[in-house]
């Protein structure tokens, strides 16, 4: 049986790389899709294994969620497990990040969750680096 599409997106940025990526528009290197989302490499990796899993409809972070259709919500999570196994990086561990806002350090705002793993990360991510003295 075939999956209706997801609902119509509002109106995208025309300079948003994640819609432009979704469009067929900019390249990317692709590891899954399917209706709702979209997973590749990021193009400057943090770990060995670095992806970027996306909604096809754009929101701008996680603050929008709720502009999302629940099945585009439940995808996101669903991907980023699945292309943990996929990379073989589930049985070990990987983490799941996204960003929501400048003083979180978005710098794409296209909702994205970053998975990383493949070798030993940083036990603190969220401590703030020491700031440098003069």
């Amino acid at each position: 049986m075939a999956q209706a599409p997801p609902p119509a997106a509002k109106e995208a940025p025309v300079d948003c790389i994640f819609c432009r990526i979704v469009a067929g528009k900019a390249p990317s290197k692709k590891v899954y899709e399917d209706q709702y989302v979209l997973a590749f490499w990021d193009i400057r990796p943090r770990a060995k294994v670095h992806l970027l899993v996306i909604p096809k409809q754009h929101v701008a972070s996680l603050k929008e969620l709720d502009e999302l259709p629940v099945e585009t919500r439940a995808a996101l999570l669903s991907a980023c497990v699945r292309v943990a196994k996929d990379q073989g990086i589930l049985d070990k561990g990987f983490r799941v990040i996204t960003n929501a806002g400048k003083d979180a350090s978005q710098s794409v705002f296209h909702l994205h969750f970053h998975v990383v793993g493949g070798e030993q990360l940083r036990e603190d991510a969220i401590t703030k680096d020491p700031t440098p003295q003069p």
